[in-house]
């Protein structure tokens, strides 16, 4: 059942860049960083092997969207050689303004580091570009966005290339409704126990911005009727909604993803 399950035409537009994207991303926080993450069971960092045999089954599955950040361990020094000669494959999502070091993450969200930060992806990446840069932020999303000049450093960064689209990950809804009036893309929470975000979807569908979804498949179990599957259900709430672009699913279990891109395909499929 699973090979007829991918997501290979099935990917869409992110807003108006000119990015297209698969609906489920690849999140890579847990081949970096297995420090300071709240997952409720304990993983081990895959080796270099696991690991791309694990980027091998995203990209047969038809994913294209890998996810990671500097916030996440040696995620990015590793993608690099991980993806060596595979560059025109991936679209890579990246993200500036978190720091983790020591266990502990500490925020900077000022122009100069925001340089560093970017130029320091593109090093530990092995690219010349990186195709959408979000803003890690701590929950201050407005001020970050209207104070720290963040955002105007990252449209330097387009206009020279280094970039191809930028955004937010955020926490609020104001801050998502300012991402999107002056980016390319908002980061939201949206998933079956937490919907709050919900009028960013809404704007970035009536002005064709790009929406990514984290935290997806918060558990969310609660509010399901018994023998129901809560990665259908996720999925039926976050897929019927137009504006989405690519949901973030960050398993480094084979078997997880697999089930993941065949209940997808099959959600969206339905959907249309």
């Amino acid at each position: 059942m699973h090979a007829l399950h991918s997501l290979h035409n099935l990917h869409r537009p992110l807003g108006a860049t000119e990015l297209l994207v698969s609906p489920l991303g690849l999140g890579t926080v847990k081949l970096g960083r297995d420090q300071g993450v709240k997952y409720p069971n304990g993983f081990t960092i895959p080796g270099d092997a696991a690991a791309r045999d694990l980027l091998a089954q995203a990209h047969d599955l038809g994913i294209n969207l890998i996810d990671t950040a500097p916030a996440y361990g040696n995620s990015e020094t590793r993608l690099g050689p991980l993806l060596r000669g595979q560059r025109q494959h991936w679209v890579i999502v990246s993200k500036v303004g978190e720091e983790f070091e020591a266990g502990h993450s500490r925020f900077d969200f000022s122009p100069a580091h925001t340089r560093l930060s970017v130029e320091r992806s593109l090093q530990r990446l092995e690219t010349d570009f990186i195709d959408l840069l979000l803003v890690h932020s701590d929950g201050n999303d407005v001020a970050i966005l209207r104070e720290s000049g963040i955002y105007e450093t990252l449209a330097e960064l387009k206009r020279e290339g280094k970039i191809r689209g930028f955004g937010l990950s955020g926490k609020t809804i104001a801050g998502g409704l300012l991402a999107l009036e002056r980016g390319d893309c908002a980061m939201v929470t949206y998933n079956l126990n937490e919907q709050s975000e919900l009028p960013v979807l809404d704007y970035a569908e009536q002005h064709g911005k790009g929406i990514l979804i984290k935290k997806a498949l918060a558990s969310g179990h609660a509010c399901l009727q018994p023998g129901e599957d809560p990665v259908r259900a996720s999925f039926e709430l976050i897929f019927a909604h137009p504006a989405v672009s690519s949901a973030i699913i960050g398993t480094i279990n084979a078997q997880h993803l697999a089930d993941n891109v065949a209940t997808a395909a099959a959600v969206i499929q339905d959907i249309a």
